[in-house]
């Protein structure tokens, strides 16, 4: 199967959705399962995962709808307070959804850059595999040290980073994001989501070779056995669109073997999440 690994949902709300601002007016409306279907057929995806775009449980039942009225929605990424005293009791509560394949939450936006270490956060991260959990670590450069000591306390468990781990590709600047990423990358239980790129860039003036240096890098350090391909739409609609995004891909990917891109645009996100 081909699969797109990240994408969102939502009704926009003004107040909820304060992140998409004034240079993201392309979104400010709701992007719905209806909207996604046709884009997906058009480019040959045969299904998707969807990901929270909002830190609460009732994000999970908004999502679990969508994906059982519509089959090319494979699984969902959605949010449990992984810091609750209750949090096993949730987590059993969910390993009843078969379609919920995992957790995230936005750790890029806490105040607390190694948020993730918490000891009660490291709790709830430490029960997952239990009930056959993943995690996606959504963070920015700085946080990628505090993750990789996240992901070296639980070996076991089976972690992606989103987004990989947006660098400065606007700027064309590493500032450490390549070592920090080769670091974590060296854990072999943690997978990266090549998505999300094109946000990162000039939204209206990027050019495909800006994202070659990180692409370099990424595909190195993970090898195609542990990368996987996320369009995070509707989001890349701010910077080109869907199809743009996808050609970056399809042409850096051109290199590769047959049963390598097979792995990248499904086989990885297939076994990673247990579609």
């Amino acid at each position: 199967m081909r699969i797109d690994s990240h994408h969102h949902f939502w009704i926009f709300d003004p107040v909820r959705d304060a992140w998409i601002n004034d240079e993201m007016q392309e979104i400010k409306r709701d992007f719905l399962p209806s909207d996604l279907e046709p884009v997906l057929k058009e480019h040959g995806f045969d299904g998707c995962v969807s990901v929270q775009a909002d830190q609460s449980e009732a994000q999970n039942d908004f999502l679990l709808g969508f994906a059982k009225e519509h089959p090319f929605i494979k699984g969902i990424v959605g949010w449990v307070d992984l810091q609750s005293n209750a949090i096993e009791e949730r987590l059993a509560y969910y390993a009843e959804e078969p379609l919920l394949k995992g957790f995230r939450h936005v750790l890029q936006g806490e105040a607390q850059r190694d948020f993730m270490l918490r000891p009660a956060f490291k709790k709830g991260i430490s029960l997952l595999e239990k009930y056959g959990f993943t995690y996606d670590i959504l963070i920015f450069p700085d946080q990628l040290k505090f993750s990789e000591e996240l992901v070296k306390a639980f070996p076991n468990q089976k972690f992606v980073i989103d987004h990989i781990a947006k660098p400065e590709i606007k700027n064309q600047k590493m500032n450490g994001w390549d070592t920090d990423i080769r670091a974590i990358a060296q854990h072999e239980n943690v997978f990266c989501k090549v998505s999300g790129m094109v946000t990162e860039a000039d939204f209206k003036g990027w050019k495909p070779q800006d994202f070659e240096p990180y692409l370099d890098v990424i595909f190195e350090s993970f090898g195609t056995k542990r990368l996987m391909y996320g369009s995070d739409w509707p989001v890349c609609n701010v910077a080109g669109g869907y199809t743009k995004a996808l050609n970056i891909l399809e042409n850096y990917t051109e290199k590769l073997s047959e049963n390598e891109k097979a792995q990248f645009f499904g086989a990885n996100a297939v076994g990673f999440y247990n579609l």
